[in-house]
């Protein structure tokens, strides 16, 4: 990933997670952040997204004969849906959010990326 988008990136991730854009400001707050680099870092903003957000992570993970590597895609949706009486949920064919990552080797990477594109809709949403 190139520099810029990773700085824009874990600073979208950290304004979500709380942080005020006044504290980003500090420049070494926002160079301190590893949210691209550390599973420590990421995994509380997936946790986040899918406790308050109700989204459903996903990783497929496959491997390529060609190149000999694992590929990893991270697939997020948010289906609409409700609770009947029996506390099952009835989900409807509808999703509110749907993202299909790239592949990538980097488990991280992809899970990171797909962190990233869920914030920028959530912002637009």
């Amino acid at each position: 990933m190139k520099q810029e988008e990773t700085t824009n990136g874990n600073k979208l991730i950290a304004e979500f997670m709380g942080n005020t854009v006044h504290e980003l400001d500090v420049p070494h707050i926002l160079e301190d952040t590893e949210y691209h680099t550390s599973w420590d870092w990421l995994m509380p903003v997936v946790d986040k997204i899918e406790r308050e957000h109700k989204a459903n992570f996903r990783i497929k993970c496959t491997w390529n004969e060609f190149t000999e590597h694992s590929i990893h895609q991270v697939i997020v949706n948010i289906e609409q849906g409700e609770m009947s009486k029996d506390k099952s949920c009835i989900y409807d064919s509808k999703k509110i959010y749907d993202y299909v990552g790239d592949a990538v080797k980097c488990k991280r990477e992809a899970t990171y990326k797909a962190v990233v594109e869920f914030i920028k809709w959530y912002n637009v949403y």
